[in-house]
């Protein structure tokens, strides 16, 4: 597993060393909704991350964030955001990273979130912990809501249905003690798993945003769950 975990914080250094390139930089601006944008920087991204890894593992399967899909009748799929956070990117504002995962018969077991500006390597393996810059991380020990500091964001659709999503943001102002919104899940879940936050949720999220993130705070000692408290698992596969 050590040879796929090096290659995989290959790609996410070389997807972020794209989105460091370019940063502060003019950007060629796309939009997939009315508010969800595409640069051509995260398709540079991806192109150099799907590239590294069909280059090492021919067979094994892809999914990417913007349209690289390569299903193969393989064990082994890889799930990869090239730039998590991309409006908080084309406006400039440093928080943002590349999410590389890796499925092993629909498990992961490989778990990477690369922060470029901040040059912050977050990484998990199945059953061997989490770690930034390769000092082990661990979940906050906070215990009471009241105490904590949460992180949450919103789905791109939120302003055509806004109801549910400030619900939930309602009734946590009311019992946390703060709440962030950064506009990167990826990243919330890492600094969840470091103890920056102590908690984060977040509606309708996709395979892409939450693969890495989910494993590195599992393997630092967190939980991972939906809202009645069931394991939490990224649908649709």
């Amino acid at each position: 597993m050590r040879d796929y975990l090096e290659i995989a914080v290959e790609a996410a250094r070389r997807g972020g060393d794209v989105l460091k390139l370019h940063y502060g930089q003019a950007k060629s601006i796309e939009y997939k909704g009315e508010i969800n944008i595409v640069t051509e920087v995260d398709r540079r991204s991806e192109k150099l991350i799907v590239d590294h890894l069909t280059a090492r593992f021919p067979k094994h399967s892809i999914v990417a964030e913007e349209g690289t899909a390569k299903i193969q009748q393989s064990e082994f799929k890889w799930v990869i955001d090239p730039l998590d956070g991309t409006t908080n990117y084309a406006h400039d504002y440093p928080f943002f990273g590349v999410s590389v995962a890796l499925e092993k018969s629909d498990e992961v077991i490989i778990g990477v979130v690369y922060h470029p500006i901040f040059e912050e390597l977050f990484v998990a393996e199945k059953a061997n912990g989490a770690y930034l810059n390769g000092r082990k991380i661990g979940v906050s020990k906070v215990d009471r809501l009241r105490q904590a500091l949460l992180s949450t964001g919103f789905p791109y659709d939120v302003q055509d249905d806004c109801g549910e999503a400030m619900k939930h943001f309602e009734n946590f102002i009311h019992a946390a003690q703060a709440v962030r919104r950064d506009g990167s899940a990826a990243l919330d879940l890492c600094y969840l798993a470091m103890g920056r936050f102590d908690g984060f949720w977040e509606l309708r999220l996709k395979p892409w945003d939450t693969a890495a993130g989910s494993l590195i705070v599992t393997e630092a000692g967190g939980q991972v769950t939906d809202f009645t408290s069931e394991n939490y698992f990224y649908l649709p596969r």
